[in-house]
């Protein structure tokens, strides 16, 4: 990614960015020729008009007028259909790649550690994937083939005007250094401002929507006031990187427009003079530079201004290159299809850190035998949790072996792997769709009878059909028209129409009503029967029926055994968590 911010133009990532232009060819040269067309047919209308004064007007040829007018007429409407095409074409090439690099930026999200998320801010993440990839349009729409287009108009009209009268063209020229020099300091300005705009973009976005999303809890703790003063502080900085771009447009383009002006003036001073004194320069002459001085000035004054778009669409390329760069994924080099087998799994010496030098397992080393129940308690950071993470190869090991049926995890291949293991977590997270769709999660090959068998099957179809629209009904943002107990069952209900092999209940029922807890425990018993399924709880009367239970303790396993066999020792760990959470008189 590229660092050197004060470059008004950086030719290495716009190389790059053309690069998603090759599966467009045809419309990237067709649109060329358009702009050289154009380029073209803008100096024939000023010359026409020049011929028309100097050969009809003034020697007052009706007949010969008439044909100015109808060959400017022509030229007029072939300007008008390649400008069409142009800018059509222009705009259907910026979607085209704006699409595929989207879909190859989001593509590559999905395949991102989760250590990657855990670093990387949601609303900063959506700014790159939707507004600075749309940025990125208008670099083919608004700003690279106007900029040619321009500079081609420029170049073909100077050469032209050389041909008419170097002396009134040398007249025009003598301007244009100083506007150029002008537009030079006024790109590299606009660079770094745009740079700061983006970034106050991506901040203001990824406030919003952290504060939308935590709205309930900005509530509770009556934090409105101090988190709108945040937000006036944060929206005051993206003003004022805003502000900056308005007040170099403010000091650029009135020079540009005075500039033009002078040197219009300075042809209509001198070629009047020479008109007046019967030189060679005629009033159709005259005419004709005030057009190709405009079109000469205009076109750099709009070159400055497309240049602007320009510089938001590379600063917004950069950004989204910064994510495409990123090598954050778990390797698959696995070759072997993890298919529904035993579901034996192993954990070998495994030591693992979030961060590095910060070990959160320390050397773990356990045995889940096929169709067996293995119970994880533990006070709260002992590492159960990320014994489900590793498990899934959500984060790599930093040493050890995980097995599942004697074969290391990292020779199968990633996919099938998580294809069969299915993980119900304690938080459940639920797309604003129906509830059908969050249980296929759009899988082609669960059909609604599979999913209304396997609901009758667990004990949840009641609660569902009891819904307006049954399995129809909408769940809306992450479920929130469910309570966490309805949540919960949809989830149990996702994994077992999945069909895994091995089954992973994370809390799942720490945060619920007894009437869903009962539905639970049911659904648990029916999804866990002949399936491996490991099962982190707090409540351990959920748990007394595992074949095993693994007591862990900051990252390292203290004891193993089964419920009755753990209590028996009486100064052992699951023995003191037993009598605190029932101390109180509860059922155990």
């Amino acid at each position: 990614m590229s660092e050197n911010k004060g470059n008004a133009f950086d030719f290495k990532l716009f190389k790059r960015l053309m690069s998603f232009t090759r599966p467009y060819r045809g419309i990237f040269i067709f649109v060329a020729f358009a702009a050289i067309v154009m380029s073209g047919l803008a100096v024939l209308r000023p010359f026409l008009l020049k011929l028309a004064i100097d050969d009809s007007i003034v020697p007052k040829d009706s007949e010969g007028f008439m044909t100015y007018v109808i060959l400017m007429l022509v030229v007029l409407i072939l300007e008008v259909v390649f400008q069409f095409a142009f800018i059509f074409y222009t705009n259907w090439l910026g979607q085209s790649v704006i699409r595929d690099m989207r879909q190859k930026l989001f593509r590559l999200m999905t395949s991102f550690k989760m250590q990657y998320f855990d670093k990387s801010a949601v609303g900063r993440l959506t700014t790159r994937a939707v507004n600075d990839v749309e940025t990125i349009s208008s670099i083919f729409s608004e700003g690279l083939f106007m900029i040619i287009s321009d500079l081609l108009k420029m170049l073909v009209i100077a050469g032209f005007m050389l041909t008419q009268s170097w002396r009134l063209s040398l007249i025009v020229f003598i301007v244009l250094p100083f506007i150029m020099y002008a537009t030079r300091v006024f790109q590299k300005a606009m660079k770094v401002a745009f740079e700061d705009v983006r970034n106050q973009v991506a901040n203001l976005n990824s406030f919003v929507q952290e504060r939308i999303t935590g709205m309930k809890i900005v509530q509770i703790f009556t934090r409105e006031k101090t988190e709108y003063e945040r937000f006036q502080e944060i929206n005051k900085k993206h003003r004022k990187a805003w502000i900056r771009t308005v007040w170099y447009n403010s000091i650029f383009f009135p020079i540009a427009e005075m500039a033009g002006a002078i040197a219009t003036g300075l042809v209509v001073w001198y070629g009047g003079l020479n008109v007046i004194g019967g030189g060679a320069v005629t009033l159709g002459i005259i005419t004709a530079f005030i057009q190709y001085a405009e079109m000469l000035f205009r076109p750099l004054r709009q070159i400055a201004d497309k240049f602007n778009t320009l510089q938001m669409g590379m600063v917004a390329a950069n950004r989204v290159f910064g994510i495409l760069d990123t090598r954050s994924h778990i390797e698959d080099n696995g070759t072997i299809n993890y298919t529904n087998t035993k579901g034996e799994i192993e954990f070998v010496d495994v030591h693992f850190g979030y961060l590095e030098g910060e070990e959160v397992i320390k050397g773990i080393s356990f045995k889940a035998n096929p169709g067996d129940t293995v119970a994880i308690v533990g006070a709260t950071g002992a590492g159960k949790s990320t014994i489900i993470n590793l498990l899934n190869r959500f984060y790599e090991i930093n040493s050890g072996t995980i097995k599942i049926d004697n074969i290391d995890i990292k020779e199968y291949t990633l996919a099938s792997l998580t294809s069969q293991i299915a993980v119900v977590l304690q938080d459940v997270f639920l797309f604003a769709d129906t509830i059908y769709n969050n249980i296929t999660l759009n899988n082609p090959n669960i059909t609604e009878d599979d999913v209304i068998a396997a609901a009758k099957e667990i004990g949840v179809h009641k609660f569902i059909e009891s819904l307006p629209g049954g399995y129809n009904y909408n769940v809306k943002e992450r479920g929130s028209m469910l309570s966490s107990g309805q949540r919960q069952l949809i989830s149990f209900l996702r994994a077992y129409v999945s069909k895994p092999s091995i089954l992973v209940l994370d809390e799942a029922t720490s945060s619920v009503d007894t009437y869903s807890e009962e539905l639970i425990q049911t659904a648990t018993d029916k999804i866990t029967k002949d399936r491996t399924s490991i099962v982190i709880a707090h409540r351990l009367a959920t748990i007394k029926k595992a074949d095993k239970i693994i007591v862990m303790d900051a990252g390292k396993i203290v004891e193993e055994g089964t419920h009755h066999e753990l209590l028996e020792n009486e100064k052992g760990f699951y023995r003191n968590l037993y009598e605190v959470q029932f101390a109180d008189g509860g059922n155990p």
